[in-house]
């Protein structure tokens, strides 16, 4: 059997209107960049597998390197494997491409401990032992912004077709959407093209702010597809002159980005164990609440993994301050959305878009995970604003990598080489950002103080 018989329908649609003339062979590295090789189509034909350094996980979203390495700073070279089911288009590429996801081996065979794509495998594979599988369905929200190739300059929403720059508190304005719907139109064909199924765009509170939803899915799936709709999106909107950008909280005084994560539970025959016989909520659903509860602030410094994620969570901003848990309401950290019972599912509000999917679905689904294993109690439904009651997340990168490296149950489930790693990682980014003084310090204290 060929490899073109393996690959996704989407892929061969492709291939049959496009010669193929180069492969790229990606792997995603902590921040989610696609990391990798582009190989002639003729050599991906011969080729079963190809090497790349270990240290692409040690490396900071600077360049710089973390001192991560065991046995000295050799960088040997791990063994990356295709996963055919994940080729897909590159369909802003002049010539045809296809892109295809590999898994990270070492010399002997052993999945990467590091690598954030077998870090969430390692964690789905927990609950597949327990005769469970896990469903998700992230929700990602981005700015569409006008070129910034000043990083000394503020960002600044894009133009819209109107010749305005694009507005803000316009959530689900259609109008809104239609500022920038050439934009969209492209969003929409690169996705089509690669396979992968949106489910909506909405515009957000945010100036030039947008939601997409993806239909629910295997984990694995779903954040191969966020780590390919990062890329093309960041694509489609440089073909219009403007920049995608996935930070946390990219324009002073307004909205942060997010990636919610819907998240549900099948037992062996396909029921939602969510959902007791009559509808009711079922003990595992409080657990897994209970869990979220429990181990989320440990988690927090992988799904708010910067220091500017830390600037998304203020009172009354449309970001959660707490954990708290309720049935359809958006100002707690946890939300239980209106569905048929046996839909029941927990939106987990608290990651920001600028994490990497796989890693920040992987400690999402490791929360409920212990909280169902360890059977713990769910507090009690909060009511009201949750927005008036006290914080109980992490206020920096330090706090909450402070809280992370202590949590040795939640290093159990993700992988204690993958929580070595990270940390050190992060505390270095850390320090690298303490160095840098900022134009609020100049302008504060150079003659105040």
């Amino acid at each position: 059997m060929s490899w073109l018989d393996k690959i996704p329908q989407a892929a061969r649609t492709y291939l049959d209107q496009n010669r193929l003339d180069e492969v790229e062979c990606v792997i995603a590295d902590f921040p989610g960049i696609a990391r990798g090789k582009a190989v002639p189509a003729a050599k991906w034909e011969r080729q079963q597998y190809f090497h790349l350094p270990n240290s692409i996980f040690f490396q900071t979203i600077t360049g710089d390197w973390a001192e991560a390495a065991t046995d000295g700073f050799t960088e040997p070279d791990m063994i990356l494997r295709p996963d055919l089911d994940t080729a897909t288009a590159a369909p802003w590429a002049v010539d045809g491409t296809l892109q295809v996801i590999h898994d990270a081996f070492d010399l002997s065979g052993n999945p990467i401990g590091a690598a954030p794509r077998n870090v969430l495998k390692r964690v789905v594979s927990l609950y597949q032992a327990k005769g469970w599988t896990p469903i998700v369905a992230p929700e990602m929200e981005f700015y569409l912004v006008g070129r910034n190739t000043d990083p000394a300059k503020e960002i600044v929403p894009m133009m819209g077709r109107t010749g305005r720059p694009a507005a803000a508190r316009q959530a689900y304005s259609m109008t809104a959407v239609d500022e920038y719907g050439p934009v969209i139109d492209d969003i929409y064909e690169y996705a089509e093209i690669q396979g992968i199924e949106i489910d909506g765009i909405t515009q957000e509170g945010g100036a030039g702010q947008l939601e997409i939803n993806l239909r629910h899915g295997d984990p694995v799936r779903l954040a191969d597809d966020v780590f390919y709709f990062k890329r093309l999106i960041r694509e489609a909107a440089l073909k219009h002159d403007c920049f995608a950008t996935f930070m946390a909280k990219p324009i002073e005084g307004e909205p942060g980005s997010a990636m919610h994560v819907h998240h549900s539970v099948l037992d062996r025959s396909g029921r939602n164990i969510f959902c007791g016989p009559d509808g009711e909520e079922t003990p595992e659903f409080l657990n897994f609440v209970g869990g979220l509860q429990r181990h989320l602030p440990a988690a927090i410094a992988v799904m708010a993994p910067y220091v500017n994620s830390y600037r998304r969570y203020v009172r009354g901003h449309a970001a959660p301050i707490n954990l708290e848990w309720g049935r359809d309401n958006r100002t707690t950290g946890l939300r239980v959305p209106v569905s048929q019972p046996e839909a029941r599912r927990i939106e987990n509000r608290l990651a920001g878009m600028d994490c990497n999917p796989y890693l920040c679905i992987a400690a999402s689904l490791a929360c409920g995970y212990l909280g169902m294993i360890q059977q713990t109690p769910a507090g009690q439904m909060f009511e009201g604003d949750a927005y008036q009651s006290d914080a109980e997340i992490p206020y920096s990168l330090s706090d909450a990598l402070d809280l992370f490296e202590e949590a040795s149950e939640l290093h159990d489930v993700l992988g204690p080489d993958f929580s070595r790693v990270y940390s050190i990682v992060k505390r270095t980014e850390n320090e690298e950002f303490l160095q840098v003084i900022s134009p609020w310090e100049r302008e504060h204290l150079l003659l105040n103080v």
